[in-house]
């Protein structure tokens, strides 16, 4: 807290303000001192950051970059929150999903997170992968139902679940009015995932029915999750959620509902990342959207968007898992700030399989340690007046209106999807995104970045898959895969052998000289699951030879500095080839020297450069 001195006299007051000017010749000075020679303007682009959906990051924001005025909590366009009072008065809605197919595991699991903080149950419904329907009351047993909301995802089975459900309310006499929770009807997400045709008549019969008997349920969830794992980004995950809740708003409309009770049926799911500044400005511009859609639709009084974030699947890695605890950290964050009304994050071993306990108490805790000890929630909307939040904000909801607008001149939603024109999108958004993961220009800590090869994996019950062998809909993909399929091999090669794939690194000259590129390639090498062999410390030509015979490797990558290379690195190369290296590298920057066969260098195609040494190695 800033205290101002008993006098009035502001201890800034002898300072001069900067002009913009004056910082971006500063920052001039800095580039030319690494080598770039830019001015003006171009200093300051030397230093940003390209995004998805054609959003650029810059290093500063001043009070010159405008947005548009985004108003109260409460009030249109809902950009600082859907509620005057926002999180302030109870935090988010900590909703724990849950997979279990047991009726009775899943209720001792259900009953101990309600004890530890979770406040409303995400539970899997039906169908092959979800607690069978006549098992939810077993699984509700000792569940305060009057107090713990319930958001089912029962796609296969919406009709029985929904109806069970609310037998369970009547039957343990909660009011109709009392009665709170989602059906989870998302018949469009359900094609976007599988490929088969919507039928929006089930949804559109349970809005009515909760539009007249039940004034706190909702009957319909549009979820953007399909399209956030598909690939796609922040601005295509916006829009195509738009597309959605506006097919919903037609089907409801059409059959009688007014515009403001369609709305009122509807709650947005959207993921949320460890990039939380995407986040934050992802889920204010979601409501400043829905509610350009309401006022459109003639009811700017609906357009107060119900959220729920649920940490982002494809964030979520297989080796070093412990390392997701940071990333759903980083995503509540961000969706607390954002002002999500429910945060679900998921447990920090998703990708592995069913959660234990530990992983489920880590993942309830999370939220309650950024309400509780943080007070995150006690300031409304505490990211809005940045310039920088403020301007992402605006350019991400341009770029997700121009692909919603793209997506309705497609014909809608349903068009969309069945004409392969959000798949083609999604893709091109993947394939843009999978080289920079490639490169490493987008870095995965443990896997791509500072991989632990010999760790002990960390194994879990293999949880069900309500979509897998489906014939149609779109991919669900993750970071790590590119990765986790190198690993995968090296794994095979440890089973068969009692062994991992081994590179000689041949360092030369003092540590003072070779250690950075030893650091890169032992790191480079490792994400591949190729352990790094580097004994003795340092070596030269006479006794390369000799090391990588020892090393058991047969491919070798020299480290040192330029100045070294010049001198030594051919006499080397050459010595490590007499001895049979099947494949000499060096680190550093292409340049011409004798055996020497490639190179490897920050921002180089680590996944085609393993992926050819496990390849060399005749590694499965």
């Amino acid at each position: 807290m800033t205290v101002q001195p008993a006098d009035g006299l502001s201890p800034a007051a002898a300072f001069p303000d900067p002009s913009h000017d004056q910082w971006q010749t500063l920052v001039e000075g800095v580039l030319r001192k690494s080598g770039k020679e830019v001015s003006g303007s171009a200093a300051e682009e030397a230093l940003s950051t390209t995004l998805e959906d054609g959003l650029t990051t810059r290093p500063l924001y001043t009070a010159r970059d405008e947005s548009p005025d985004t108003g109260f909590p409460g009030f249109a366009p809902f950009t600082r929150g859907g509620r005057a009072e926002g999180n302030a008065a109870g935090g988010w809605g900590v909703r724990q999903r849950h997979s279990l197919t047991d009726p009775v595991r899943l209720n001792e699991a259900l009953l101990g997170d309600l004890e530890n903080g979770v406040t409303s149950l995400w539970l899997t419904v039906g169908g092959p992968v979800g607690v069978p329907v006549d098992g939810l009351a077993r699984a509700l047993e000792g569940v305060y139902l009057d107090l713990a909301p319930i958001a089912l995802d029962a796609p296969a089975d919406l009709d029985a679940a929904a109806t069970e459900l609310l037998r369970l309310y009547e039957e343990r006499g909660v009011a109709k009015s009392e009665a709170r929770g989602t059906l989870g009807a998302d018949p469009l997400g359900h094609e976007a995932r599988t490929g088969v045709e919507a039928d929006l008549t089930a949804a559109v019969r349970w809005a009515r029915v909760c539009d007249a008997e039940y004034p706190r349920i909702r009957a319909i969830a549009v979820d953007a999750l399909p399209y956030h794992e598909a690939g796609g980004s922040a601005g295509e995950e916006l829009g195509l959620s738009l597309a959605a809740g506006v097919a919903y708003l037609r089907a409801l409309t059409g059959a009688g509902m007014s515009v403001e009770a369609a709305c009122g049926q509807l709650e947005f799911r959207y993921a949320a990342t460890a990039d939380q500044f995407l986040t934050i400005a992802k889920l204010r511009a979601a409501r400043r959207l829905w509610a350009r859609v309401a006022e459109a639709s003639e009811a700017p009084g609906a357009g107060s968007q119900r959220q729920h974030a649920v940490s982002s699947p494809v964030m979520m890695t297989r080796r070093d898992p412990w390392v997701n605890m940071l990333r759903t950290t980083l995503a509540t964050l961000g969706a607390g700030v954002g002002g999500a009304d429910s945060v679900t994050v998921l447990p920090f071993d998703h990708a592995l399989g069913l959660p234990d306990a530990f992983a489920r108490r880590i993942a309830r805790n999370t939220s309650t340690i950024l309400m509780e000890e943080s007070h995150l929630a006690r300031v409304i909307d505490p990211a809005g007046g940045s310039w920088y939040v403020e301007r992402l904000t605006d350019e991400l909801a341009s770029a997700a209106w121009a692909f919603f607008q793209e997506t309705e001149r497609a014909g809608g939603l349903p068009a969309a999807l069945r004409s392969g024109m959000v798949a083609e999108r999604l893709a091109a958004t993947w394939a843009a995104r999978s080289a920079k993961l490639a490169r490493r220009k987008e870095p995965i800590t443990g896997v791509s970045e500072f991989p632990q090869p010999g760790e002990r994996p960390v194994e879990r019950e293999p949880a069900p898959d309500a979509y897998a062998g489906t014939p149609g809909g779109l991919p669900r993909v993750r970071r790590d895969e590119a990765f986790e399929a190198l690993r995968a091999r090296s794994d095979a090669h440890l089973a068969a052998t009692g062994s991992r794939p081994k590179v000689f690194v041949a360092a030369l000259g003092p540590a003072a000289a070779h250690t950075a590129r030893v650091s890169f390639a032992v790191n480079l090498f490792g994400a591949g699951g190729i352990e790094a062999v580097h004994d003795p410390v340092s070596v030269d030509a006479d006794a390369a030879a000799g090391a990588l015979t020892a090393s058991g490797a047969t491919v070798a990558v020299l480290c040192s500095s330029d100045a070294l290379y010049a001198e030594q690195a051919e006499q080397v190369a050459g010595a490590l080839k007499s001895a049979g290296a099947v494949r000499v590298f060096l680190a550093g920057r292409p340049g011409e020297y004798a055996d020497v066969d490639a190179y490897v260098f920050a921002g180089c195609d680590a996944v085609a450069v393993l992926t050819s040494v496990l390849d060399r190695m005749g590694v499965a």
